[in-house]
């Protein structure tokens, strides 16, 4: 019996894997506040120059459009721990990086967006390297 119990695999997840659960949680709720940010731009509740989808140039149609749908959806997958909440996160972030940082005379500059993606992207690598080590080393 005590061979059996010494071959036993832990079930419970590291420290690290718990505060990794809740780095994808925060960034879940900022994926909400950016998806709901695009769809009141979308609808028109707040009054400024392009915020209302029919004045908007086709540019911004299409890139707030696709943001206001996949912002929310990244947001459950990543509230989740889905696998797939990670993955449509990474499409919206490429997305607005390419806007702000790669077409700024269309969009804007918004360096601030794109350091953050940056940054949320080196955190997330920087936990699944983490977290693949210290499996390895438990395998060990």
């Amino acid at each position: 019996m005590s061979e059996v119990t010494s071959r036993r695999v832990m079930l419970q997840p590291s420290t690290t894997e718990v505060i990794f659960a809740w780095f994808q949680r925060v960034i879940a709720g900022y994926c909400l506040l950016f998806g709901i940010f695009y769809w009141i731009r979308l609808i028109g509740i707040y009054p400024g120059e392009l915020w209302r989808f029919d004045l908007m140039p086709v540019h911004w149609q299409v890139a707030a459009a696709m943001l206001a749908v996949f912002f929310p959806f990244a947001a459950a997958g990543l509230w989740m721990l889905a696998s797939w909440g990670p993955v449509i996160w990474v499409i919206c972030a490429a997305t607005e990086t390419v806007m702000y940082a790669g077409l700024p005379e269309l969009f804007g500059h918004r360096l601030l967006i794109v350091v953050s993606h940056a940054c949320v992207a080196l955190l997330y690598i920087v936990f699944r390297v983490t977290i693949w080590m210290q499996k390895r080393q438990l395998r060990q």
